[in-house]
């Protein structure tokens, strides 16, 4: 039997998500959308329209808006594409991963990376022509850094969860380059909230799937933090450093008092999350620690949207 056959029969209610698109999206044509992280997809494309429409100046210019859209949309697609066929190997011996479409052996090797190089192409050269080159550069940067220095860091040393927050928080940087043609220090805070978000979500993550990391060889969480009392300080800290992050736009009077008092409720619901992992470090509340965070940031940069200030 395949590790990945062996994967399969061992965790029958593996990657509850990925059963979820397969249901809607039967066959290859679900395959090949699968290979592009959709899950991933949305959260790059709401902080993309975050970082987009907090810089617009002027009215809202819709065809611009929808290329920088489906433009960084087509990038993210071939960089997740692509991330797949890089860790087809990995992904075999991975429980949650192991029925994904290449290490399943539903779609060829050579497929995937023909497809995800025309979707990161397509894309950047969307933004190029139809946005602007500093658009398209930094959603190319992003690729190629993720690509090139995150991934293949994974195997070797847990502080590319680091290395990898950097390309990972670029898309507001890139709606706001979209929106004004360049970058500003107004535009690095909303870098540095999806910066720190990161730490949180990916290392409750590495901490819930820390047996699948084991055996894949990936280097996810501390070395010899065995019972995660370094994971989850590290998680306190970046979680405290992303509250106080989050006030800074009503303090630099990019958002309102509306933002402020929303960014703290939701800062204290997701540290309160933190400390609890903190102080019981099961799987459960690593997922419900993941799940907060996927709740925060669409909050947090939605109240940015609705509470901005004008400029």
């Amino acid at each position: 039997m395949s590790r990945a056959a062996e994967n399969r029969t061992q965790d029958p209610a593996s990657s509850f998500a990925y059963r979820n698109l397969r249901e809607a999206f039967r066959g290859r044509p679900g395959d090949y959308w699968v290979l592009t992280k959709p899950e991933v997809n949305l959260l790059v494309l709401m902080s993309t329209l975050a970082g987009f429409y907090v810089a617009l100046r002027g009215a809202l210019d819709i065809p611009l808006l929808l290329n920088t859209l489906l433009g960084t949309l087509l990038v993210a697609s071939g960089t997740g594409t692509l991330n797949q066929y890089m860790e087809r190997k990995s992904d075999a011996w991975m429980r949650r991963t192991a029925r994904r479409p290449l290490p399943a052996g539903r779609i060829r090797a050579v497929e995937a990376l023909v497809f995800g190089i025309l979707l990161a192409l397509g894309g950047g050269l969307l933004l190029w022509v139809e946005v602007n080159p500093l658009a398209s550069v930094l959603a190319l940067l992003t690729l190629t850094t993720y690509l090139l220095i995150y991934t293949p860091l994974k195997k070797k040393t847990a502080l590319c969860t680091l290395i990898g927050a950097f390309p990972g928080a670029m898309p507001p940087l890139i709606g706001w380059a979209a929106a004004r043609g360049s970058l500003s220090a107004e535009s690095l805070v909303l870098y540095s909230i999806l910066f720190l978000w990161q730490f949180p979500h990916f290392l409750a993550i590495a901490w819930m799937y820390r047996e699948d990391y084991s055996r894949a060889g990936l280097r996810m969480l501390p070395p010899k933090d065995l019972d995660g009392r370094l994971t989850s300080r590290q998680i306190i800290a970046f979680l405290v450093a992303l509250v106080l992050m989050s006030m800074v736009p009503s303090l630099i009077g990019q958002a309102g008092k509306v933002y402020w008092f929303g960014t703290a409720v939701l800062g204290s619901y997701f540290l309160l999350h933190g400390v609890r992992l903190a102080r019981n470090r099961t799987n459960v509340l690593a997922r419900r620690l993941v799940l907060a965070s996927v709740l925060y940031l669409p909050l947090v940069f939605g109240l940015m949207m609705l509470d901005k200030v004008r400029i």
